[in-house]
């Protein structure tokens, strides 16, 4: 049984009503990004978490799209930072500086403070620069000369990265990383896909005509009912196991951490809830892992020798570690 008490278990019309916003939040989304249904899904379920997205792809898949439509969809506040070499943290977070006419100091907030920050090309700014997203990333607020301002719910930030060119970038540390909820990648659409997003785009840009079908404040609220999504022991115990033992594996220089481990647990609450389930099953954690985990595993020195990926060994793993079964 689940530690939750009964009456504050989520219900099966809140579960339907989470999933049903899910399905609108896709269908208006999907009317701008063509055949990446899972990819949307899984942006869904970061929202539904509020968590971050680390978007990882090549340049023209659809990332800055992807996050308008997002935004759009949500009735939320939406900024565009362009991450470079020359950006500074007070040209995102804001600025005090003294107006002379009210003879006081001011505070003149950056483009951070937005329900939707599509952080572009973040791997480009100075570890100075990204070193300014992470308290927003982790307790929703910012600190400036001494003066902490609350950012508004829901905060997200889409941070998007191209892994081909490196030349002038700077890798996102270890603790810019374990802060964002998954890592996704669009990839390049199908024949047929790309066939009908030049049929979509041919006459207008769908995504001008794109409005709301939710708003901020039922995001939220979902948000926090998701939080009473039953989860039995042993699935919570498997999510343990899994993080644990992608520590305990020698082709890893670095395993997840615990705040891997929660963000595993709430993905997979959030994957449940998508698919109209109040409770977790063992395959919403598999299917969650390799996008919450991958991002934040660091090989070793002899696996990286050998040509291997976070990715493959971080499979290996998934299929090493037993499954809870029933009974």
């Amino acid at each position: 049984m689940d530690d939750t008490p009964p009456s504050e278990r989520l219900s099966a019309d809140e579960v339907a009503l989470i999933r049903d916003t899910a399905r609108r939040l896709r269908q208006n989304v999907e009317r701008v990004i063509v055949g990446k249904t899972e990819v949307v899904d899984l942006a869904l379920v970061a929202l539904l978490c509020e968590g971050h997205i680390l978007l990882e792809d090549v340049p023209g898949i659809g990332k800055t799209t992807l996050a308008k439509a997002l935004a759009r969809s949500l009735d939320c506040s939406f900024r565009r930072i362009q991450f470079t070499p020359d950006l500074m943290p007070s040209d995102i977070t804001g600025i005090n500086y003294y107006n002379q006419k009210l003879g006081e100091f001011v505070f003149r907030e950056g483009p951070l403070i937005a329900q939707v920050v599509l952080a572009d090309e973040i791997n480009r700014a100075t570890p100075r620069t990204q070193a300014a997203l992470l308290e927003a990333m982790e307790e929703r607020q910012l600190t400036v000369e001494g003066v902490t301002v609350r950012l508004p719910r829901p905060f997200l930030v889409l941070a998007t990265q191209n892994p081909v060119e490196l030349e002038g970038t700077f890798p996102l540390p270890e603790a810019q990383l374990d802060r964002f909820l998954v890592r996704l990648r669009l990839g390049y659409p199908g024949e047929d896909e790309e066939d009908e997003m030049l049929a979509r785009f041919e006459t207008s840009n769908p995504l001008e005509a794109l409005g709301p079908v939710a708003d901020a404040a039922t995001l939220v609220n979902l948000a926090g009912r998701l939080r009473h999504l039953h989860v039995a022991p042993p699935v919570r115990r498997y999510v343990v196991q899994l993080v644990r033992a992608t520590r305990e594996d020698p082709a890893f220089e670095l395993g997840a951490s615990p705040r891997a481990s929660l963000a595993l647990f709430r993905t997979a609450r959030a994957r449940a809830a998508l698919d109209g389930r109040d409770y977790v099953l063992p395959d919403d954690v598999k299917q969650m892992a390799p996008y919450v985990l991958g991002h934040r595993l660091i090989l070793s020195t002899q696996a990286r020798l050998r040509g291997r990926s976070a990715d493959e060994v971080l499979a290996e793993v998934l299929q090493r570690v037993p499954v809870p079964v029933e009974g």
